[in-house]
């Protein structure tokens, strides 16, 4: 490894580093604007100028490699003088735009020409002015601003795989553009906002909404989907302001999807605020709690234990899930269940797990996916797949839909029958599985939701015990979730005790009559008008389809207005804290359970959250591990019936709406319209 001299302190880097990481290593602070981490070097902005021994003027350090021996110096007049002329020259035509301008606050551009710019320009030129970009409905464009540092254009081609942005000109008629002016097709295009470091690329839904210093900063978890990418909550008094990610190298890194960024609107939008009951003319009337915690136990009390079920949805806290259970249980009932799309997973955690990690993705040199499509279900992880491919050439194969996953992938089919030909060696991606040294399989809720879903599983568990995807300290066996909670509901328990009904069992039992109340916590996503006989009783934030077809609604706290706990697809366990407040009388889930157990005298042991907790952490240790990550045992799971012969589908039909916030979403729809009116000049042309 190279030693090298920086301002008299010796440094030792790893080799391949530059010498902008070797002043960082001794502790100098080196200004940069176009220089990024996770980007390619593009050494354009030269604000990264030091001075080097021997050489004959200042060099660009985040593009010089660094070599055993140099001598750097960063605090020379010469340096200094450089610095302060490449800031004259950023900011020649930059408009005098601070006052109004959404990055004030939180400007690299600002910060920089404070520390390392002059105090006067000396040009007195007219500036020039640039015609701002249509980038689509979450991205402002001020292109007057931009310092052509080309942050978001090696994003949109490198991480994002969506090479729809670039330059055009030259010199000082330069410009990035869309180049056929439409929406960047990415589910992480708005990246580009935090990467921008100047005023250049803003947020259009927040656009003059607030100031950085007026928000309360809270950091949680994304429920959108199962990757638990962390976040930064911003919050004016009740109200959610935005959200932004948070540095995580193992999950996450520092992206977000555009759905994590921008369905925050619909939390303001067809919120419970309030319980509701089914009056005598088939329409929700406003009532007191006191009202429908009484109508609820009377209906409970004279039912059976067997005759009262339990569905949990796909964005609830596993707190709220243990005391339902609880509920549940001292009533005597084993009807619950936390998978209300159906999937045939329970048992066995290493079967239902991201046994690997995402950050394991890095490592696999072979990957083939059944039934998922991971640009719309977990775009951020879809993009360390796209990375591994991008270094490695990482060789991929389908059996489902053929779609666009930012890389390159061998479609076999979405024939069933494929994965026999798989595990035979007859397909053309066995010899590639084989051969490699750590095969990863990722097996998406678009297998397993099916009929023969469990079918389907215990043949990808045979393929990777063929190939040798478990074993020598390595587990590529994943399954790729698409709800926030339910890794959590399943190590919970949340499933049908012995004799108990899922989800399919209870539409039979509803519909026969045998089912007298069904208790649905968030859960939206299921066939409501097959409960229609029972007595539905819905737990959430949003007035959606639950609260549609329910007889009493229970208003419920939205993920950024409670603490709770989240286990992502890797089964990281995460805790989420609150940023803001429920609106009217809505109350957290697991409050609201308790209250119900009380009024049917049922005493389920706690009176607090920490109460609460500590029965959890009992009950599953694992859960008072916090951001770890417990491996599973190599286990036997998955069934052996006959594949039927339909095609393998995706989980997700689109990525824009895909539960009660992203539907309640104004943002969300201005993406789908977009999108489909670009998808409908496309056909045109």
């Amino acid at each position: 490894m190279p030693k090298l001299t920086v301002n008299g302190v010796e440094v030792e880097v790893e080799n391949g580093a530059t010498v902008l990481h070797a002043c960082e290593e001794a502790g100098v602070e080196v200004p940069r604007f176009c220089y990024h981490d996770r980007l390619s070097i593009a050494g354009n902005c030269r604000m990264c100028l030091v001075d080097m021994e021997r050489a004959p003027k200042p060099v660009a350090s985040c593009a010089m490699p660094a070599g055993d021996g140099m001598v750097i110096r960063t605090d020379t007049d010469r340096v200094k003088k450089a610095r302060e002329g490449v800031m004259e020259f950023l900011l020649i035509n930059h408009p005098l735009d601070c006052p109004i301008c959404d990055q004030g606050g939180e400007c690299d551009l600002q910060d920089q020409a404070m520390g390392y710019g002059y105090d006067a320009s000396r040009y007195e030129e007219n500036k020039r002015a640039v015609e701002d970009k249509n980038m689509g409905p979450l991205i402002s464009t001020t292109m007057t601003r931009c310092i052509h540092c080309t942050r978001c254009v090696r994003f949109a081609t490198e991480i994002a795989g969506v090479p729809e942005l670039g330059a055009i000109g030259r010199g000082e008629s330069m410009e990035i553009t869309t180049y056929l002016e439409k929406t960047l097709a990415s589910e992480l295009s708005a990246n580009v906002i935090d990467l921008c470091p100047v005023g250049a690329l803003t947020s259009k839904p927040y656009a003059f909404a607030a100031r950085p210093w007026e928000l309360s900063k809270t950091e949680s978890v994304d429920v959108m989907d199962a990757v638990g990418s962390n976040i930064r909550v911003d919050a004016r008094g009740a109200q959610v302001m935005r959200v932004l990610p948070r540095l995580n190298e193992d999950i996450n890194e520092e992206w977000i999807s555009d759905k994590t960024r921008y369905a925050i609107d619909g939390l303001r939008r067809q919120r419970l605020d309030r319980p509701y009951m089914r009056g005598r003319d088939g329409k929700l009337e406003p009532a007191s709690w006191d009202d429908a915690f009484s109508a609820i136990s009377a209906k409970m009390k004279k039912a059976k234990p067997k005759a009262v079920a339990a569905i949990a949805g796909d964005q609830c806290d596993a707190e709220s899930m243990f005391a339902l259970k609880m509920m549940m249980g001292k009533l005597g009932s084993g009807h619950i269940d936390c998978r209300q799309d159906g999937a045939k997973i329970g048992g066995a955690r290493s079967g239902y797990l991201f046994n690997s990690t995402i950050a394991g993705i890095d490592d696999a040199d072979a990957l083939l996916i059944i039934g998922s499509n991971p640009r719309i279900e977990a775009a951020v992880l879809n993009a360390r797949i796209r990375r591994n491919w991008l270094a490695t050439r990482l060789p991929v194969a389908v059996i489902g839909p053929k779609n666009d996953l930012t890389y390159d992938a061998l479609h076999l089919g979405d024939d069933p029958a494929l994965l026999d030909d798989v595990l035979s060696g007859k397909s053309k991606f066995a010899a590639k599985l084989k051969k490699a040294k750590r095969p990863m399989i990722i097996v998406g809720m678009g297998a397993l939701t099916r009929s023969d879903g469990a079918a389907i599983l215990g043949k990808a568990r045979d393929i990777a015990d063929a190939y040798g995807v478990v074993g020598g300290g390595w587990n590529g066996f994943n399954i790729l979730h698409t709800a926030a909670a339910r890794v959590g509901g399943l190590d919970l328990g949340f499933t049908p005790d012995r004799g108990g009904l899922d989800v399919a069992g209870m539409y039979k039992a509803a519909e026969a009559g045998e089912l007298d109340v069904v208790w649905l916590m968030g859960a939206d996503e299921i066939d409501h008008a097959r409960l229609s006989k029972a007595f539905v009783v819905y737990q959430g934030h949003h007035g959606d389809r639950g609260a549609h077809h329910a007889d009493v609604v229970l208003p419920g706290a939205a993920y950024t207005e409670k603490d709770g706990i989240y286990v992502n697809t890797e089964g990281r366990v995460q805790y989420a804290s609150r940023a803001a407040f429920p609106p009217g009388e809505a109350r957290e889930d697991w409050a609201i359970v308790r209250a119900m157990a009380a009024r049917l005298g049922i005493n389920l042991g706690f009176d607090s959250l920490d109460d609460l907790r500590e029965s959890l952490y009992e009950a599953v240790p694992h859960f008072a591990a916090r951001d770890e990550v417990a491996s599973a045992k190599w286990a036997k799971f998955g069934g052996r019936s006959k594949l039927t012969a339909a095609a393998i589908d995706s989980a997700l039909d689109g990525f824009y709406m895909t539960c009660a916030i992203s539907r309640a979403s104004e943002t969300m729809g201005q993406c789908m319209m977009a999108l489909a009116e670009d998808g409908a000049r496309d056909a045109a042309e």
